[in-house]
């Protein structure tokens, strides 16, 4: 026992201190993707042609839908001036779907929750996940958040087992036909006034099984949403970020 406290002592305090402090992230991360239509050649829609979800249209200027875009980077590979990019802005979560369609970069981050929510759960936000046949990419990366390395229940936010208990449910997966009943039948359990959270090109949009005869695209039309967390999976640092933002914990409205 006193070996394990030495070696407890030994290794200090392990939680990241973000938001206050940022963690170091890995050089081959992927955040947010820049668009530069200034150096696309005339009529070149490689990028559209390499794209496997056709996250990315010219309709207007170039645009990337960042619910659609799984950040595998076929769209950077095929682009020979180098018009997209990615960055390392892990701040991708938004409150309105279109928000999520960026064009020179610009990007309308996630706002805190109403008046009377923010009320009601801005202290103690419980959140049921429901995987609504994911991968299970998001589900692990959401999970993170609970190690001691994050330590999400100190913002007050916790998961728990019964929507019941919960003010929210946070969705993951393009929602297969299988798991379209439990998830209405969760979301009706979860006492009023609730929230959705999507998080991940599958929740949002169906990401690479959009349009495929066993999905229903993502929760969107089926359940309100109020936080759209893009990424295929997100990093855990989106995740939180996006939740923080909704519960105004980080006040920032824009890039």
């Amino acid at each position: 026992m006193l070996q394990i406290l030495k070696t407890r002592l030994h290794q200090g305090h392990r939680t990241t201190g973000f938001p206050v402090q940022l963690p170091v992230l890995p050089e081959r991360y992927r955040g947010r993707p820049q668009l530069d239509a200034a150096k696309c050649p005339d009529g070149c829609g490689v990028c559209i042609e390499a794209c496997p979800t056709q996250a990315i249209s010219t309709d207007g200027g170039l645009k990337l839908d960042l619910g659609k875009c799984l950040f595998c980077t076929a769209c950077v590979d095929a682009c020979p001036e180098g018009a997209i990019r990615y960055t390392q802005d892990y701040r991708l979560a938004t409150s309105r779907r279109t928000d999520l369609v960026i064009g020179n970069g610009e990007l309308r981050l996630a706002q805190r929750m109403s008046d009377e929510l923010h009320r009601i759960l801005g202290r103690a936000l419980r959140l049921r996940e429901v995987c609504a046949g994911s991968c299970n990419a998001c589900d692990l990366d959401t999970n993170v958040l609970n190690t001691v390395g994050w330590d999400l229940s100190r913002f007050g936010i916790q998961f728990v087992a019964s929507p019941r208990h919960a003010d929210g449910v946070l969705v993951t997966g393009a929602v297969s036909r299988n798991m379209h009943a439990a998830l209405l039948g969760t979301y009706e359990a979860v006492p009023k006034p609730r929230i959705v959270i999507a998080v991940g090109a599958c929740a949002i949009s169906g990401g690479p099984f959009r349009d495929s005869p066993d999905v229903l695209n993502g929760v969107e039309g089926i359940l309100p949403v109020d936080l759209y967390v893009p990424g295929c999976p997100p990093h855990p640092l989106t995740i939180l970020d996006g939740l923080l933002r909704l519960i105004g914990r980080i006040h920032e409205h824009a890039t």
